[in-house]
């Protein structure tokens, strides 16, 4: 059976995903598809958050270990996630058999101004000094392109956060973490597709271009969809997966 692994970013635990992981096995219906908390956030929010990629890599790979799954893998990763899967792929090579890297951007490929936008920069400042409901409104707003069920989405994200709440140490170590991670020397071994929103207002989507272009990978761009792509169309995330996977084949 093939196992999907699916790793989100800063400070977001499994059930940001949302629909999305039940939507991927409906499509992938012989994959095992599980969502990992990074340390320090979701039910790890006691643990360290690491300060560097690298040592978020181990912490998946002892999670994946305690519950009996061996690779190979596949990994879709979302923002800082999908640094965690370029870090993978570049320590362990034979344990992947494909990446999927939405809406992520490394040192080394892009400035940090189109990394972060700076459009952005207002809004990121409500997280160091709002209450939890600012904090996390701004986060919904600088991620998703809105909808109809926002508010359920506020109200989901607020009680996650109640229940499982991340540190500002811990959010800080990410934040440290993903800035200081580099792009790796060499292109992946594992195949690698790219995916990316045109209406990303936290990440330049030229940084996914720019990857994709840099290894030579498949590529897609949502027109519509901000930076939690998953969020904004899941079923076009399962879409573009699905055809991927059967262009490789």
């Amino acid at each position: 059976m093939t196992s999907w692994v699916l790793l989100r970013g800063l400070m977001r635990e499994t059930r940001h995903w949302g629909g999305f992981p039940a939507l991927l096995r409906a499509q992938l219906p012989a994959a095992q598809v599980v969502s990992l908390d990074l340390p320090g956030n979701g039910r790890l929010y006691r643990s360290r958050s690491p300060c560097s990629i690298g040592q978020m890599v181990e912490c998946c790979r002892g999670e994946l270990s305690a519950r009996g799954m061996a690779p190979p893998y596949h990994l879709l990763g979302l923002s800082m996630g999908g640094m965690v899967a370029v870090a993978w792929d570049s320590m362990y090579p034979q344990e992947l058999r494909g990446c999927v890297l939405i809406n992520s951007s490394l040192r080394g490929v892009d400035p940090f101004y189109r990394r972060l936008r700076p459009g952005a920069y207002p809004a990121l400042l409500t997280l160091v000094g709002g209450n939890p409901q600012q904090q996390e409104r701004a986060i919904l707003r600088l991620t998703s392109r809105g909808g109809d069920e926002q508010a359920a989405i506020l109200d989901a994200w607020l009680a996650y956060r109640r229940e499982c709440p991340v540190s500002r140490r811990n959010a800080l170590r990410q934040l440290l973490a993903a800035a200081r991670y580099r792009a790796p020397a060499r292109r992946p071994a594992a195949p690698v597709l790219v995916l990316a929103s045109a209406r990303d207002a936290l990440v330049d989507p030229r940084c996914s271009a720019h990857l994709a272009t840099r290894w030579e990978t498949a590529f897609a761009i949502h027109p519509d969809a901000g930076h939690d792509l998953p969020l904004d169309d899941p079923a076009w995330v399962a879409r573009q997966v699905c055809a991927w996977l059967a262009a490789a084949s």
